[in-house]
């Protein structure tokens, strides 16, 4: 089985225009962690957004430890961002911008997918040097990070159907870059964490609801585009990529946990009682709320099979 869309009319979705003047890429400055003794006394990264920092165990920890592990979830953050970018992301656009991704769009739709692509890339700078501002500055190195798994876990998806592996890729695109997590929201508006991260975020921000429209619009019409059997053939594959997407990857937290010295059955109860099913799957439902509700507008759901896979994975209420 194999795909191919027709002609998509990407018009209003393009970003090509209004890029030159709005993007991140080419009109916010370097962020500098130029304050930083002045700040040494803010967070790292909102505890509010961190389960396990809520843990009773780890709030009756001694305020360096604590600080320890704040600066360790950030670490982690801007690692999986900066992996995420350019390894998924950047993989499909630059499929779209060439013309190999199956898909039959106009020139200025390749361009903002170029567009895109640049701007991811230069997400994964600014994250990367974040972090090694911030290490300098708080003398807090950082633990070493592994995006392999979580990519290959990713990848598995569909993976028994090797020749719509192209248009699985591109899925889990659409699906990220249509998400909409609190981070972006929550994080500039909290004047509680440090401004690098905060100034950081909000030009991350700024740069995802242009590329959420651009993906949400492509999704719209690619899905009416492809053949009903690879229709049916992928929309059960739509709740399983949101949900690995979203779920956290405990390993680094373990590891932030271990290294402060706790002992294994403590932080194994710490991260059982932060990430429990339920709350996992309510982080989960609440962040791919608006994906869920474009696959709904576009006749996913109406696909064989497909609602009984979303229920599967609780993403939809009973």
């Amino acid at each position: 089985m194999t795909y191919h869309a027709g002609a998509l009319d990407l018009a209003d979705a393009a970003i090509s225009t209004g890029w030159y003047t709005k993007a991140g890429v080419r009109t916010s400055p370097r962020r500098f962690d130029e304050d930083s003794e002045i700040e040494d006394a803010k967070l790292f990264f909102p505890t509010a957004l961190i389960p396990h920092l809520r843990h009773e165990a780890v709030r009756s920890l001694d305020p360096d430890r604590q600080r320890y592990l704040n600066a360790q979830y950030l670490y982690q953050w801007l690692e999986f961002t900066t992996h995420f970018e350019v390894a998924v992301v950047n993989r499909s656009c630059q499929r779209i911008a060439e013309g190999t991704a199956g898909l039959a769009v106009p020139v200025e739709s390749r361009m903002a997918a170029f567009q895109i692509y640049v701007d991811e890339g230069y997400h994964s700078l600014y994250n990367l040097d974040v972090r090694l501002q911030i290490e300098r500055a708080s003398g807090i190195p950082a633990l070493p990070f592994e995006f392999g798994p979580f990519l290959r876990q990713l990848d598995a998806v569909g993976d028994g159907l090797p020749d719509l592996r192209l248009l699985i890729q591109l899925l889990q695109v659409i699906v990220f870059e249509t998400l909409i997590t609190s981070l972006l929201v929550d994080i500039p508006n909290d004047s509680g964490v440090k401004t690098l991260v905060r100034e950081t975020v909000r030009d991350h921000a700024v740069d995802e609801g242009r590329h959420h429209r651009y993906f949400a619009g492509l999704f719209s019409q690619l899905w009416q585009q492809l053949e009903p059997a690879v229709r049916i053939a992928v929309a059960p594959f739509l709740p399983e990529l949101i949900v690995r997407s979203l779920r956290p990857s405990l390993s680094s937290h373990r590891s932030a946990l271990r290294h402060i010295g706790l002992p294994d059955d403590l932080v194994a109860d710490i991260l059982a009682d932060s990430y429990s099913p339920a709350a996992t799957l309510d982080y989960i439902r609440d962040a791919s709320a608006r994906t869920v509700a474009l696959f709904a507008r576009c006749g996913v759901l109406e696909v064989p099979g497909a609602a009984d896979a979303f229920h599967h994975f609780g993403l939809l209420k009973e």
